[in-house]
């Protein structure tokens, strides 16, 4: 390690120069793990919300909210029954309601919940629901930041309804758009105003979240029909499109972390090449194989860890300066795990260049063979 260091201190120049390359792929990799997990988050951040254990979805429907309805009293009647402490009811549309000016339309996932139960948001101002309050409603921040307010009306477009916002909450997006939380018979009134939408089910809903100890899912399967139940990592990954696009990020995330052990590997060969002659002179006065391998890993190690601290600091600097509203959350644990598979990638790359090391002939190496 002194050596590596010393080295290090000595040609500035040249390990600033790697130190850099490497700064810049770190700073890549969280740049795009941070707008990858920001749409992730958009598409199914609610989803992810619901502290539920087991949810209760139509059968065929692969955990779709587009593809689902179930009876809505079958969670009255599983509530404390088959390991079910409590069970929620839960009903989504997409819905344009007009801006507090009147002069534009946002989109937001309307959805229909249970007041007062587990699957209802925490609300940062005004109050929660009440099922007195049947046209009371909590929304989504981002909503505040188009101009909402505590009190505002929001008039559902192509429809006679008008909902009234009473809280605001915060991280709740469904679908890529914001959240509306409204009594799930509200949205009831809503989503199945045409005759017959309901498909002739009792008080429908798009599907019923459960919270328990050792729920038993296939009891709860063979005692109602057409219902299916998931699991609430199968439940998110049913969201519309969410599938996809964490695929694609971590798609790119693999081959660039490939592309990096690459080009930090070639770096360091030529580095080594280099660098042939010193090594043969090291050799020539006793160094051993594994001294001068461990001299050039160490070197790998320090530099890279500089380097991706240095690529996470550039990342949060650049988001600070980053559009309002771009879909951007880099989380801290993902983080973490990132920066210790760069510098095992980087490290791994360095361990086959420095491979090099143990056939270099120090008399060759020094000049003294023909």
């Amino acid at each position: 390690m002194f050596l590596a260091i010393k080295e290090m201190k000595h040609a500035k120049k040249r390990f600033v120069m790697i130190g850099s390359i490497i700064m810049l792929i770190a700073w890549l990799v969280f740049i795009l793990s941070g707008l990858g997990n920001g749409l992730s988050t958009l598409a199914a951040a609610t989803m992810k919300n619901i502290d539920g254990d087991l949810f209760i979805y139509e059968e065929g429907s692969a955990a779709t909210m587009m593809k689902t309805k179930v009876e809505g009293k079958i969670a009255d009647d599983v509530e404390g029954k088959y390991g079910v402490t409590e069970a929620a009811q839960f009903g989504q549309s997409t819905i344009n309601v007009k801006s507090p000016d009147g002069k534009s339309k946002n989109d937001v996932a309307f959805l229909g919940i249970d007041p007062g139960k587990f699957i209802e948001p925490k609300v940062v101002e005004g109050k929660q629901l009440s099922a007195d309050d049947k046209f009371g409603v909590i929304i989504d921040e981002t909503l505040k930041d188009k101009g909402y307010k505590i009190g505002d009306k929001l008039v559902v477009a192509s429809s006679e309804m008008e909902l009234t916002v009473v809280g605001i909450t915060e991280g709740e997006t469904f679908n890529h758009v914001p959240s509306v939380f409204a009594n799930v018979d509200t949205w009831q009134d809503y989503a199945f105003a045409a005759p017959g939408a309901d498909n002739g089910l009792e008080s429908p809903v798009a599907m019923i979240a459960l919270q328990g100890t050792d729920i038993d899912a296939q009891k709860i399967e063979d005692n109602y029909d057409q219902i299916e139940t998931f699991t609430k990592s199968e439940a998110v990954m049913g969201m519309p499109g969410y599938k996809e696009e964490s695929g694609t990020i971590y798609m790119m995330l693999a081959f660039l972390f490939v592309i990096s052990a690459v080009i930090i590997a070639v770096f360091f060969y030529v580095f080594i090449l280099q660098k042939t002659q010193q090594f043969g002179v090291m050799k020539a006065i006793g160094a051993s194989n594994r001294f001068i391998k461990n001299s050039i890993i160490s070197q790998v190690f320090v530099l890279s860890f500089i380097s991706i601290i240095a690529g996470i600091v550039l990342t949060y600097l650049t988001a600070l300066v980053f559009p309002e509203g771009m879909p951007f959350n880099l989380d801290f644990k993902m983080v973490i795990l990132y920066a210790v598979v760069l510098l095992i990638v980087s490290v791994l790359g360095s361990v086959i260049s420095a491979r090099q090391v143990t056939k270099i002939d120090p008399l060759t190496a020094i000049g003294r063979v023909e």
